[in-house]
C-alpha cells in the first residue's frame, strides 16, 4: 500500500481506538458521581470532541510511516476527572482508570470479528481494505490497552495500582506522577518500552487467533 492507502485505511480505527478511550473514562466518571466530563461535553462518542491534533492524528500517523505500519502509538485530549468528586474517590479511581483499557479491549474484539467476517467476505478490493482497517483496529487497542495498564503515573494501571494499595503507599506512589511521562519517553527512547510490552501483546493477539479462529 502507498501512504495515502496506509493513512485512509488506519485513520477510523486509530482515531476511535484513542478517542472512545478518554471518553469510557468520563462515562465512568459520571456513573461513578463526578460530572465533571458530562459538564464539559466530553462524554460523548464524536471523536471531534477528544481528538488532539498532535496526539491523535500527527504523532499516529508519522510513527505508522516510519515503523511501516509495524508501531502504533497517540493519545487523546485527557477527559477531566475531579476524583474528589466520587462517591468513594479510592475505589471508583480504579473502576474509572480501568473503563479506557476495557474500551479498547471492547474495540479489539470488536474489530476482531469484522475481520472474521471480512476474511470469509469474495475476494475484491473492499474485502481487502477492511481485512487491513480491522488488523489495524485489533493493533492499535491491543497497544493502547497493554500500555495503559502498565503501573505507572499517569497512566490508567498506576492509577489502578494507587486505588488497591494502602493509603499511606498509595500517597508515596501517586508522587511519581510528575515523572510519569519522562519515565515513559525515556522506557520508548531506549528500546525498553518495547521489551516490556512485547511479550503481553502475544498474549493479547494469541487469545484474539484462538478465541475467533484465525
Amino acid at each position: 500500500m502507498n501512504v495515502i492507502q496506509t493513512l485512509a485505511i488506519s485513520a477510523l480505527p486509530v482515531i476511535f481506538a484513542i478517542t472512545l478511550h478518554e471518553a469510557a473514562h468520563g462515562y465512568a466518571a459520571r456513573h461513578f458521581g463526578d460530572p465533571t466530563a458530562w459538564q464539559m461535553g466530553r462524554i460523548s462518542l464524536n471523536p471531534l470532541r477528544h481528538v488532539d491534533l498532535v496526539g491523535t492524528l500527527v504523532v499516529p500517523a508519522v510513527i505508522l510511516l516510519l515503523s511501516a505500519g509495524g508501531l502504533l502509538f497517540g493519545w487523546a485530549k485527557p477527559v477531566p476527572v475531579n476524583f474528589g468528586n466520587l462517591r468513594r474517590p479510592k475505589q471508583d479511581m480504579l473502576w474509572v482508570a480501568a473503563a479506557g483499557p476495557a474500551a479498547n479491549l471492547a474495540m479489539a474484539l470488536a474489530w476482531a470479528l469484522v475481520l472474521k467476517l471480512a476474511v470469509g467476505m469474495p475476494e475484491h478490493g473492499y474485502a481487502e481494505a477492511l481485512k487491513e482497517m480491522a488488523r489495524v483496529g485489533i493493533s492499535i487497542n491491543g497497544v493502547l490497552m497493554v500500555l495503559n495498564l502498565l503501573p505507572l503515573p499517569p497512566l490508567d494501571g498506576g492509577r489502578i495500582m494507587v486505588s488497591l494499595l494502602p493509603h499511606r503507599a498509595a500517597w508515596k506512589f501517586a508522587q511519581l506522577e510528575r515523572w510519569g511521562f519522562p519515565i515513559l519517553l525515556a522506557l520508548l527512547f531506549f528500546g525498553v518500552l518495547d521489551t516490556i510490552l512485547r511479550p503481553f501483546l502475544w498474549v493479547f493477539n494469541t487469545l484474539i487467533r484462538t478465541l475467533f479462529g484465525f
